[in-house]
């Protein structure tokens, strides 16, 4: 989107499908990201359905119009230039969950934290470790989250698609996902989640409660949680932590404005207080450039990066 004139265009045309109290024009994407930080975005529209989003996928799709879908903003940062387009956010309707048998029905929208939650509440075990993910399920699902050993391939048993120009819906697999460490074939199909059914066990409440509550205390004690962030910023390169590798090359503490290398973790980079997008980036950037150098591993992100 280039032009006022045909910014507003668009924006007339998503009123049409969402309602004109779902469209925001120029959003603070600081508003809808974990890190608290970043430009706006020219237009975000909050999808209310299924059929919504369907319209809003084909008429940006044939309009060649540069979009991107949007969950708990928990591993998105938007540069300080804002994003050139629109964000598609996936609302209410998509939050929602059951139980059949030992399978917890999932909409996108869900957050995972409420997912472990409803799964403990219903005497199933096999979530646990997604307790303290901040990420939505359809977040979560695209990424292949995971935490503690656990990965959310390892108890996903299908997901309800919709391709991402909206022409077609279809049911994938955790196999036909290709789930691999923090990626899945998403990345590169651009098909959008809809649904996720995750294939647990039978357990005893107690022991699904206690261990979601030592996650919990072991995150709490280790990790930045009051502090806005992005999680752990780097993959885990292989045969490495990158959070040891940065603390051994001197950097836990390392500021650049209010970005800083976290003092509890060195693999989270942390908001403090006012921090742009920019000084996020150029820690970053100090900090791959420093691990590179003293051990010759070049860190990539985990925290998907958009904008101008």
């Amino acid at each position: 989107m280039r032009t006022e004139k045909m910014s507003d265009r668009i924006a007339v045309r998503l009123e049409e499908i969402a309602g004109t109290d779902k469209v925001l024009r120029d959003a603070p994407m600081s508003k809808y990201t974990s890190f608290r930080a970043g430009g706006k975005a020219d237009l975000l529209v909050n999808v209310s359905s299924g059929e919504d989003l369907q319209q809003i996928l084909q008429f940006l799709s044939s309009e060649g119009i540069a979009h991107m879908i949007l969950g708990n903003g928990s591993n998105v940062l938007v540069r300080d230039g804002g994003y050139r387009g629109v964000i598609v956010r996936i609302g209410e309707a998509f939050n929602y969950m059951r139980i059949e048998d030992c399978a917890l029905v999932c909409g996108s929208g869900v957050s995972l934290a409420m997912a472990a939650k409803a799964a403990a509440n219903a005497a199933l075990t096999g979530l646990e470790f997604a307790s303290g993910i901040p990420g939505s399920v359809g977040g979560g699902v695209f990424m292949n989250a995971g935490a503690y050993g656990g990965e959310l391939k390892n108890v996903l048993k299908s997901t309800a698609l919709i391709t991402g120009d909206g022409t077609a819906f279809a049911q994938a697999s955790a196999e036909e996902l290709e789930m691999g460490y923090r990626h899945t074939r998403l990345h590169e199909s651009g098909e959008i989640v809809l649904e996720a059914v995750f294939e647990l066990e039978p357990g005893d409440p107690k022991e699904i409660l206690a261990l979601m509550a030592d996650l919990t205390a072991r995150r709490n004690e280790k990790q930045p949680v009051t502090y806005p962030s992005a999680g752990s910023f780097f993959k885990r390169p292989e045969g490495y932590f990158a959070g040891k590798m940065i603390q051994d090359a001197g950097l836990k503490g390392l500021s650049v404005g209010g970005a800083q290398v976290s003092q509890l973790h060195s693999g989270f980079i942390i908001n403090t207080g006012g921090a742009s997008a920019t000084d996020i980036l150029q820690l970053m950037q100090i900090v791959q450039a420093r691990v590179l150098d003293q051990f010759g591993v070049l860190l990539e992100p985990e925290v998907r990066i958009i904008g101008e």
